[in-house]
């Protein structure tokens, strides 16, 4: 049976290769950093690295290795069983409580990703007779957690809030018990943040609950790095927010749901995905309360970020880049054609700047990219070669298509 769906995959395979849209993992030999040495999938030796979320630069700060191996002595290596079962150890605890401070939640419950988070939530608080409203660009994992949901669907366009009050006004009329509004609170492949305090006031007027998916803005964005809700001033009118201690939280694994004590009360209870999956490493809950720590004085680090930022998307402007606009550390360089995308890409790797071309299903055909990502680990003159290198490789590109 399997050498006819073997032809079957490898003809798919081969059309997704022949589209360009092949994506190839290259592989590093150090720590994530603002500087990798590639050893396969690329041109090998040490690149600038602006295809990470390591945007507070702290995947390799020394105090969070530290505080993990501290863990692995005191904490042990894994749990071998999920939280409800013998799980839950006093760190999960302690990190649950400091991430509650730390978003102005009242509860917050560890998953072992953030895509199992948003996976987790939406069957659990709704049901046929609710209604879930979702921007049309929320992150894939929304949306598998949506359609594992029997609730209503609606989509309202990316941050579009007469659309959104139409889909409210809908699923009102159409008699639903609950609505949840659920927006990611920056969007991962443009770089956009969401309009909350707008969203805020739509849901209050029209009776519905608000979930943010904050895991491109928490630790960096906002004031004190507490997200979207804080930037917008809604910190205590969100209901849910989920997140991952994958990126800017010293860029590991895990994620998290923060949001009222009863939701997070239901989930400890009816959340597939935190009661059928092993509990969260303990040496990565150690680490990441190190990593809350540090962001208590990271002012520095959010504002070398912010200058990084503004530095790459004012050269790349006046080199006649196109870049979507905003100030977030997401700074997509639009390319358009697939194939054309990913040979810049190539062609910066061997310039020494890694980072990926971005292309269908991941963005919408014909609008591929190179998301470049800033970070606090960057100096002003690693931004400079960035953009140095982009310029070059823009030129042989156009060479070599004659």
């Amino acid at each position: 049976m399997f050498e006819t769906v073997r032809d079957d995959l490898r003809s798919t395979l081969d059309e997704i290769r022949a589209a360009g849209l092949h994506k190839p993992e290259r592989v590093i030999g150090t720590p994530q950093s603002a500087a990798v040495a590639v050893t396969a999938g690329g041109a090998a030796g040490e690149v600038l690295n602006f295809c990470a979320n390591n945007y507070l630069g702290l995947a390799d700060h020394p105090e969070v290795v530290a505080a993990a191996k501290d863990a692995l002595d005191r904490w042990g290596y894994g749990m071998a069983s999920v939280r409800f079962i013998c799980g839950t150890q006093e760190v999960h605890k302690e990190l649950e409580a400091r991430l509650s401070a730390f978003l102005g939640q009242e509860d917050t419950i560890l998953y072992s990703s953030c895509f199992d988070a948003n996976g987790g939530v939406f069957e659990t608080l709704l049901g046929a007779e609710d209604a879930v409203i979702s921007d049309a660009l929320n992150h894939a994992s929304i949306i598998d957690g949506i359609r594992l949901s029997k609730a209503r669907r609606f989509r309202y366009a990316n941050r579009d809030m007469a659309e959104l009050e139409a889909r409210l006004k809908e699923a009102t009329e159409g008699g639903a018990r609950r609505k949840l509004v659920v927006t990611d609170g920056v969007f991962s492949m443009d770089g956009y943040v969401a309009p909350l305090q707008e969203i805020c006031d739509l849901a209050d007027r029209y009776d519905a609950m608000v979930m943010v998916d904050d895991s491109h803005a928490v630790g960096f964005v906002g004031p004190g790095g507490r997200g979207t809700p804080e930037l917008h001033g809604v910190m205590d009118r969100v209901d849910i927010i989920t997140g991952t201690l994958g990126k800017a939280l010293g860029g590991a694994s895990g994620g998290y749901v923060a949001a009222r004590a009863e939701i997070v009360e239901l989930l400890r209870q009816r959340s597939r995905p935190y009661l059928f999956s092993n509990s969260l490493a303990p040496v990565i809950a150690a680490a990441s309360l190190k990593v809350l720590d540090l962001l208590e004085s990271a002012g520095d680090l959010r504002e070398r970020l912010a200058a990084n930022t503004a530095l790459f998307r004012e050269r790349m402007t006046e080199a006649g880049f196109e870049i979507l606009p905003g100030d977030h550390a997401i700074a997509p360089v639009m390319i358009g054609d697939a194939a054309e995308a990913g040979r810049m890409a190539e062609l910066l790797l061997e310039r020494g700047v890694y980072v990926i071309g971005f292309s269908y299903p991941v963005v919408p055909m014909g609008a591929a990219r190179i998301r470049v990502q800033l970070s606090a680990a960057h100096s002003t003159a690693d931004v400079e070669r960035a953009v140095a290198a982009f310029i070059d490789a823009r030129a042989a590109l156009s060479a070599a298509q004659g």
